[in-house]
């Protein structure tokens, strides 16, 4: 019986992480002004249509749309926006910000870090319940990869993580620049959680399953600017002891 309950447990997670995911690819993901549609992340982002997948042929059945992407006045008074004013002081952060402003005039801050607390939700909960699946079309090649080793280290130990996220504090963008191509911005987390490792007995071998803790976490998400590919990768992670 209590394997049953964990299956449904499961599916339902799953049910829920694929609709956040959906959601942040529509609010980290900008468009160029060119795309219909935005893929669905579950799928490889090579991956071309073709007959041998007819639900291509129906993208708008896997994308929850986000308010106002689809307004032809609203892009064409995007078109229209001037240039950015340069900050008027030496702040590095408000410099990171104009710099990606000016090679991409679409971002926008608060829209930003609210698709980043999306992410972050999304990241913390797949990465807890072993999903390499869902984590894979939000990170990049080699954050998925340490990830994933992590996911099958733990599995090969018999041992389960639960990681409960109580809630987020706060979330800013704390650092932004340009690298050659690549446009990267860093927030900065902080928020309370429970988390706890059980080993294959059940047993907690590390963490406290009773207490809340205050967790501060870094990520960096970036993206190339020449690349037609409007998503955000999470490219690297660092945390506050």
């Amino acid at each position: 019986m209590g394997n049953n309950f964990q299956f449904i447990d499961i599916i339902f997670f799953a049910m829920v992480a694929a609709f956040l995911v959906l959601r942040l690819r529509g609010v980290l993901g900008r468009r160029d002004g060119h795309e219909k549609q935005f893929r669905n992340p579950f799928k490889p982002q090579n991956e071309e249509q073709s007959p041998e997948h007819p639900e291509d042929d129906h993208p708008d059945d896997n994308v929850v749309p986000l308010a106002g992407r689809d307004d032809p006045d609203l892009d064409d008074a995007r078109e229209e926006d001037s240039p950015p004013e340069p900050p008027g002081d030496d702040d590095p952060l408000a410099q990171g910000l104009f710099k990606i402003r000016s090679a991409e005039p679409t971002f926008d801050a608060e829209e930003f870090v609210s698709g980043a607390r999306i992410a972050f939700e999304v990241i913390v909960g797949a990465y807890a319940a072993g999903d390499a699946t869902a984590l894979k079309p939000l990170l990049s090649a080699e954050v998925y990869a340490n990830f994933s080793q992590a996911i099958r280290d733990r599995e090969q130990a018999g041992e389960t993580l639960e990681d409960t996220l109580v809630g987020i504090t706060s979330a800013e963008i704390v650092e932004a620049y340009i690298d050659g191509q690549t446009l990267s911005v860093t927030a900065k987390f902080v928020s309370e959680q429970i988390n706890a490792t059980r080993d294959e007995n059940g047993d907690v071998i590390g963490g406290d399953p009773n207490a809340v803790i205050d967790v501060t976490d870094f990520w960096t998400f970036a993206r190339d600017a020449d690349s037609k590919n409007p998503n955000w990768d999470l490219v690297a992670t660092s945390s506050l002891e």
